[in-house]
């Protein structure tokens, strides 16, 4: 049986009439706040990640978990990235290299896509072809079960993304990646095809854990696709390459009924109307200082008429580090009042990056526990 919590969670995700507003996770990156947040002594975090991360969500008032990351803080140091900080393609690595070859052009992006990626990526879809689907639905069952287990009944676990195709920025950095891509758009779009083949048994399987599992039927896709002046490339050759591929490899979860969200960063305006296009009922993340227009947002309906389901995020790139109390808590009013009646979870737009003031947390971990039994009041 679901805890209130988890009940109003899953309600919400289904957009049942509810009186409280449920709340979404939060993941401060400052150790020292986790362990503020959690109301224990500094340095119980780093001894402890699993459980003081825990305790800090359930005495936030967090209702519902997708993407269950308790150890992602120590990915930085106990105040932010340090020197030893490891670096990737997109995180100023000094040189990208992979599968021992050296990426400094989009010429070598094309020749690692062609002798590594393709063949790679073929011979998964004969494996996932060939795979027991028992297994795999067993397997994703069992994952979310697990975590709900740590989690314990006051807070809802429910899944997080499927697969699709994703830009390759993150193996070959921006410059290298991108310029492939406006100069080898049939290789770029074979790299899709192929991704989306693979996606489209994976999500299958997926659907199916979701329905005999009976997991809250629910995904929030996430890959950065904008930035703040819009889309990392121009939106009409994603409608030529990347949309068909996006829409065609989500119709298993689509099938199952399942409310897919997409998390949002940058402005990502001109991609909001097609992925609802594709199928997907709502949003998480958005950047309003770089023009997410959140009233014109939460006023759309999914393809088929209905509320959009929304977790409203307090800015974490600048009402939270900037801001004061009072701008927290009007902040969130403003999400409040603005947002769905029906389909509304409360959070912060994404990790809360080291330096936010603590009268901020406070400010809105005390904003959460309010909504969270007054609802609109």
């Amino acid at each position: 049986m679901l805890s209130e919590n988890a009940q109003l969670a899953w309600d919400t995700i289904l957009r049942k009439p509810a009186a409280q507003i449920p709340i979404w996770l939060i993941n401060p990156m400052e150790w020292r706040m986790i362990d503020r947040l959690a109301g224990l002594p500094e340095g119980s975090y780093r001894k402890d990640p699993v459980t003081v991360y825990r305790r800090m969500l359930e005495r936030s008032s967090c209702c519902m978990v997708d993407q269950w990351i308790p150890k992602n803080p120590l990915t930085i140091g106990e105040r932010g990235y340090e020197a030893d900080t490891a670096r990737t393609a997109t995180t100023g690595a000094r040189g990208i290299v992979v599968d021992g070859m050296e990426i400094t052009s989009p010429e070598d992006v094309v020749a690692h896509m062609e002798e590594h990626v393709f063949p790679e990526i073929a011979a998964e879809i004969e494996a996932a072809r060939s795979a027991d689907g028992a297994d795999a639905t067993a397997a994703v069952i069992r994952s979310e079960r697990e975590v709900q287990a740590v989690l314990g009944p006051g807070i809802l676990k429910a899944p997080y993304s499927a697969s699709f195709p994703i830009l390759a920025y993150y193996t070959y950095g921006y410059v290298n990646y991108f310029m492939a891509y406006a100069l080898y758009p049939e290789i770029v779009e074979k790299h899709f095809t192929l991704q989306a083949d693979l996606a489209l048994l994976w999500n299958g399987f997926l659907a199916r854990a979701m329905v005999e599992g009976g997991l809250p039927r629910y995904l929030r896709l996430d890959h950065d696709m904008a930035d703040s002046r819009g889309t990392l490339v121009d939106i009409r050759t994603l409608d030529a390459l990347w949309f068909p591929h996006f829409a065609r490899c989500l119709q298993p979860l689509l099938d199952a009924d399942v409310t897919m969200i997409w998390h949002c960063d940058g402005n990502l305006m001109a991609m909001v109307p097609r992925l609802l296009e594709c199928g997907l009922r709502g949003f998480q993340g958005f950047q309003y200082e770089d023009g997410m227009d959140y009233r014109r947002i939460c006023a759309m309906k999914d393809r088929d008429g209905e509320d959009l389901l929304i977790i409203a995020g307090v800015s974490v790139t600048r009402t939270l580090p900037h801001g004061t109390p009072a701008d927290v808590r009007r902040e969130m009013a403003f999400l409040v009042e603005h947002g769905p009646k029906q389909g509304l979870f409360l959070g912060a737009s994404s990790s809360i990056a080291p330096g936010v003031p603590w009268e901020n947390l406070q400010a809105l971990v005390e904003g959460f526990a309010y909504y969270r039994r007054h609802g609109r009041g």
